[in-house]
């Protein structure tokens, strides 16, 4: 699948050869869910600013507001450490994003594959959108789906994410240099 270019400027090389292989895919799951505990620390004190700098009294107000500032939050998170190669999490699974030549990110790509990565939750959220359905049959909806995106990686030939493919980024193995 072609990738969406961008003119990036050459990014510098990393300084260890890159095994560009796919980490399994239960690797990069539980990359993924260790990722999502970790944005609970983000969401909680992006929530807690928003709610000060706002004087939001009630869960419910400014709502539409927080969700958004949160996008941008996330995105500045996920664009920040995408371009220099990996996150806390990313780290603790030896997982690293690189484009598909195995360098570094440049802002723009890392910042295209934020928005791409969404694919992760929009479709099951516009499905469930309409219905105005209880808790529950969203969370198997949102799960479902995202076992399906996961599971669509198997039909990629490198193995990866389909966002990524877009992106013309990879996930690749990356054991730490040792000292």
């Amino acid at each position: 699948m072609p990738a969406l270019s961008f003119p990036d400027a050459p990014a510098p090389t990393v300084s260890a050869p890159l095994n560009l292989n796919a980490p399994s895919l239960v690797r990069r799951m539980a990359c993924w869910m260790y990722e999502g505990i970790l944005m609970f620390g983000v969401v909680f004190i992006a929530g807690y600013l928003f709610g000060t700098l706002s004087q939001t009294r009630n869960a419910m107000d400014n709502r539409h507001a927080l969700q958004a500032f949160l996008f941008v939050v996330f995105g500045i998170y996920f664009t920040w450490f995408w371009a220099k190669g990996q996150t806390l999490a990313m780290k603790t699974w030896n997982i690293r994003v690189v484009d598909r030549a195995g360098r570094p990110l440049t802002q723009r790509r890392a910042l295209l594959r934020y928005v791409l990565s969404w694919l992760w939750f929009l479709p099951p959220l516009a499905a469930v959108a309409p219905f105005s359905l209880p808790g529950g049959e969203s969370t198997v909806i949102m799960l479902g789906w995202v076992a399906v995106w996961a599971l669509l990686s198997r039909f990629h030939p490198q193995q990866q994410f389909w966002h990524d493919a877009l992106a013309g980024t990879r996930l690749v193995h990356h054991e730490p240099t040792k000292k």
